[in-house]
């Protein structure tokens, strides 16, 4: 399984860029938002919850992330996280499986922080857009998709989410193989990284189906030696 991380400061465009990706190839390819792996708080009243850092590193529980990406680089599937942004709190649907992808896409505002989850991506991608334009396409989408007000979505902005980025996002610049400018519909960084997907989706079939071939003449020349009289 090949993992590619996205990473970029909120409204970027790392959704954009990881649906673009996953329709421009031809293999199987799952996408995993980071905002599924958010803490969750149900003991806390909704007044609480809506006080919460969710910009923060730490709000995010990387350890179950990991625990999931074993589950499915071993070949078994996994439960579909999921989080309600009106009500602040996770909504998974564990009935619901991820069967492991050839190629999995994990997107996320902090996907570079936890340096185990880097060391297990073959490309790290960061998007580097104006902040300017990042604030006005997350007031756009947070109003229309996720129920917010315009003096709640200034307040995050002000109090969290300035402050973050330029603790922890901006810098993540630094750790990418990858800088995609102009957001997540660049076409020519689209075709890129399709293309070096596609390279290394065929280099893992074809070794797939060495290692099998392999197997199976061993296996075939000890079933003709427990022959010899």
């Amino acid at each position: 399984m090949i993992i590619v991380g996205i990473c970029g400061a909120s409204g970027s465009g790392k959704s954009t860029l990881a649906k673009r990706i996953k329709d421009s190839l031809a293999c199987s390819c799952t996408i995993i938002g980071q905002d599924c792996y958010y803490r969750n708080f149900p003991d806390l009243p909704f007044s609480e919850r809506i006080k919460l850092n969710y910009d923060e590193p730490g709000i995010f529980d990387f350890d179950e992330l990991l625990a999931d990406i074993d589950l499915l680089e071993s070949g078994k599937p996994i439960t579909t996280k999921g989080y309600d942004y009106v009500n602040y709190q996770r909504a998974d649907t564990p009935d619901v499986l991820i069967t492991p992808p050839e190629v999995l896409v994990l997107e996320g505002i902090h996907m570079f922080f936890d340096k185990r989850l880097c060391e297990r991506m073959s490309l790290k991608v960061y998007l580097h857009v104006d902040v300017d334009i990042c604030l006005l396409r997350r007031i756009k989408r947070d109003i229309k998709a996720r129920g917010r007000s315009i003096d709640n979505i200034a307040e995050q902005y002000v109090e969290t989410v300035k402050p973050v980025y330029e603790k922890y996002i901006a810098n993540y610049i630094n750790d990418a193989d990858f800088a995609v400018m102009r957001g997540g519909k660049n076409k020519m960084a689209i075709d890129a990284i399709s293309a070096y997907l596609t390279t290394k989706v065929l280099a893992e079939r074809f070794e797939e189906h060495e290692a099998t071939q392999t197997a199976a003449e061993k296996a075939s020349e000890s079933a003709d030696i427990e022959e010899l009289p």
